[in-house]
């Protein structure tokens, strides 16, 4: 048995300050690891300094009878939407009697893996990174700045909100949502609602999804385990059952559904993932990661850490969304 310190605040002393030489590194850790970011869903705008412009191009009907003089054959017209990161921050005191006991077993290799550093101040590190990843990914659906939610900025449900509103979103590809909520038993109709709603220029694109959240995504599989539900029979996919999915790729009538774990219930959207952005500033002077032990300063147990990082989200074209609402 391992010989205990009765002294803790020694035995795992950061005797120097973490002062962020990787600090670019842990947020992108951070804010990189959301689902929605990790697995591919939104186009990253990564080292934006203070904003980034993106262009939108608009025409009207290209191809006129042809002359043999030079005439115009269509109006373009350029717009633009500013994708403005916001700065957010992290301030934390933790002693360290709450994670040394978690930290000293998995640095000796206890269970079945490593799964910590072995520095303490790395530990710490990952975990509020894990948590900033968790933020984050609620934030790009669900953010709400002018609700006063703390490390927050507006997500893709109060843009794309705001956008149905100001009928920048044909009213055909807005679909309501089914009274009293989505269920078994009407989750593959309303899915299917949502399809019908795409525009035909969309439908077939290679980056096109269907932005559904977890709790869609697990009516959805329930549905087509079967068992006399909505037709499928009683053993429903492949005469599996509820043994027929294995985590793998779910698509609804042709188009490809993506789950994202931040998005509120009862929600749906349907974009291509180069027309939603989220944009960081990874290398920019506002991004800093530090770890503070206090023991030096006011001989406490404590260790402060201070994490600054920006995140913003945008989606690009408002006419090429369908929103399910």
């Amino acid at each position: 048995m391992k010989k205990r310190n009765v002294n803790l605040a020694t035995t795992t002393n950061i005797t120097t300050s973490y002062a962020g030489e990787f600090a670019g590194e842990y947020i992108a850790a951070a804010l990189l690891s959301a689902s929605t970011i990790d697995d591919g869903g939104v186009t990253v705008k990564a080292n934006i300094a203070v904003k980034e412009v993106i262009k939108k191009l608009a025409t009207d009907a290209l191809v006129k009878p042809a002359t043999c003089d030079f005439d115009p054959t269509s109006t373009i017209t350029l717009t633009e939407r500013i994708l403005t990161p916001e700065e957010l921050q992290i301030n934390l005191q933790l002693c360290k009697y709450d994670f040394v006991n978690d930290w000293e077993a998995q640095s000796m290799g206890y269970g079945l893996g490593q799964t910590l550093p072995p520095k303490f101040s790395d530990f710490l590190i990952a975990h509020v990174a894990s948590e900033v990843a968790q933020n984050t990914e609620q934030n790009i659906w669900r953010g709400d700045k002018a609700a006063g939610t703390v490390n927050s900025f507006d997500g893709f449900e109060k843009l794309i909100a705001a956008a149905a509103a100001a009928g920048d979103i044909p009213a055909a590809q807005q679909v309501a949502a089914v009274g009293g909520g989505l269920t078994a038993l009407n989750i593959i109709d309303e899915l299917s609602k949502v399809v019908d709603a795409i525009p035909a220029a969309l439908y077939g694109k290679e980056d096109l999804f269907l932005y559904v959240g977890q709790e869609a995504a697990k009516l959805y599989v329930q549905a087509l385990g079967g068992f006399g539900a909505n037709g499928l029979g009683a053993n429903g996919v492949s005469n599996m059952g509820t043994q027929w999915w294995n985590n793998g790729s779910l698509t609804v009538n042709g188009v490809k559904i993506f789950v994202c774990p931040g998005m509120s219930p009862n929600k749906m959207y349907v974009a291509q993932r180069s027309n939603l952005y989220f944009g960081t500033g990874l290398l920019n002077s506002t991004q800093e990661v530090k770890v503070l032990d206090m023991g030096d300063l006011d001989a406490s147990n404590n260790v402060r850490m201070v994490m600054r990082f920006t995140s913003a989200v945008k989606f690009g074209i408002a006419s090429d969304l369908v929103e399910y609402a």
